[in-house]
Order: C-alpha cells, then structure tokens, then sequence
C-alpha cells in the first residue's frame, strides 16, 4: 500500500466516476484528483491559444506550465481554475471531453502530466477519478474501482446533464459520440482504457450516485481506509 493511502475510480465517459468521486472523498475528508479535467484543460487551453489540434509538442508544453486549481462552489459543486479563469463550465463541453480524448493519445502529453498526477497524493487520502488511475498512475493503490454502465444509460445522463444546464443535446449524437469515444479510448496505443487486473467492478447502470458512493465507501470500509 502507498504510503497514502489512495482510491482510483476508473471507467468510461458517462460511466459516473466523477460526480462519485468527488462524494467519496467529500464523506471521506480526503483530496480529489479529476485527471480527466486536466486532460479537457489541455484540448481547451490549446484551442484558446490557437495550436494546431495535431500540434503534440504545444499540447505537451500546456500540460507541463498550466497552474490549476480544484475546488468547490457553496453548494459542494465542482469548481476548476486556471489562474484566476474559472474554467469549471468550459471543460464541460462537448468539445473539451472529444478534445481530451485526442490530446491523452499523446504520450507526450501523458509524460507531462505523470508526475503531477502523482503529487496530488497527501495525507490523509485522495480519491482519483480517470481512465488509467490504476493501471499507470496509482498501480499500488490500495483500492481500485472500475465503474461500467451501458452507452444508452451514459447518453441518457449526460443528456439530462445538458439539458439542466440549458444546452442543446441530441441524444442519439451524444450516443454515437460516447460509442466512438469508447472505441478510440480503449483501442489507444497509450494506456487504453480497461480495468486493472485487480479492480473491483461496479455496474452503475440503474443505480442513483447514492448507491454507487454508498457501494464504493462499503467497499473501502472493508479495507479499513475509513470507519
């Protein structure tokens, strides 16, 4: 076990792992590390400076010099910075997650971001909400989840999603958009999304995030990580 104690929860877009994480480690009293928001940092961060999408050394140099900041608003919501830019809705974009998706092919992009992943670890825990948490990032980790639901449920929050927030969502394109997101995350020559041989899977399909929080304290409880 890491000298931190650490949780990875990992999985596909749409599968629940953010709003999840960040409720764990919120009832846990521990740090939160949402990995996927860096990655939508950098597409966005390139896209307001002009790079070229294929540019993969600009991309690189994004990810090493960008300063962010994790936090939450008044009501617990989540709440990102870069300097004094609240970026919190903009990385929430349809763009911003197609672009993640393309930027964390890059291993140089991936390289950039190791290390700073890693310093998100201090006492007492962190929860890590991504796609490789624990196959690359936290291998040691002392609990490791891999949260799956079916690309019709994911389409269907994420639509909801958009829809609270007052944006356009066309739910069959959000359902071809999640398959071919699925299709390049998984089949990607660098850290291809799957489960660690020794995760824990939760299916999330039908449950509410209470349960799927309540199933994943449970389990951390066994491990005696919290009380």
């Amino acid at each position: 076990m890491d000298a931190v104690p650490i949780v990875t929860i990992d999985g596909p877009s749409g599968s629940g792992k953010g709003t999840v994480s960040r409720e764990v480690a919120r009832l846990a009293g521990w740090h939160l590390l949402d990995s996927g928001a860096l990655y939508r940092l950098v597409a966005l961060l390139g896209a307001r400076a002009g790079l070229d999408p294929q540019d993969v050394d600009g991309h690189a140099a994004l990810a090493r010099s960008m300063e962010v900041e994790f936090g939450s608003d008044a009501s617990g919501g989540e709440r990102v910075r870069v300097g004094a830019d609240d970026v919190t809705r903009a990385i929430r974009s349809e763009e911003a997650g197609q672009g993640a998706s393309r930027v964390a092919a890059w291993p140089a992009v991936r390289d950039a971001l190791l290390e700073r992943q890693r310093a998100f670890a201090r006492p007492p825990g962190l929860v890590a909400d991504g796609r490789d948490m624990g196959t690359v990032i936290f291998p040691a980790a002392a609990l490791k989840i891999y949260l799956v639901a079916t690309a019709e449920e994911r389409a269907l929050r994420r639509y909801k999603q958009l829809k609270q927030k007052g944006s356009g969502a066309n739910l069959a394109a959000l359902s071809r958009e999640i398959a071919e997101r699925d299709q390049r995350d998984s089949t990607r020559a660098v850290a291809p999304l799957m489960p660690a041989s020794d995760a824990r899977i939760i299916d999330s399909t039908g449950m509410s995030a209470a349960q799927v929080v309540e199933a994943v304290l449970s389990q951390g409880r066994s491990l005696g990580l919290w009380s």
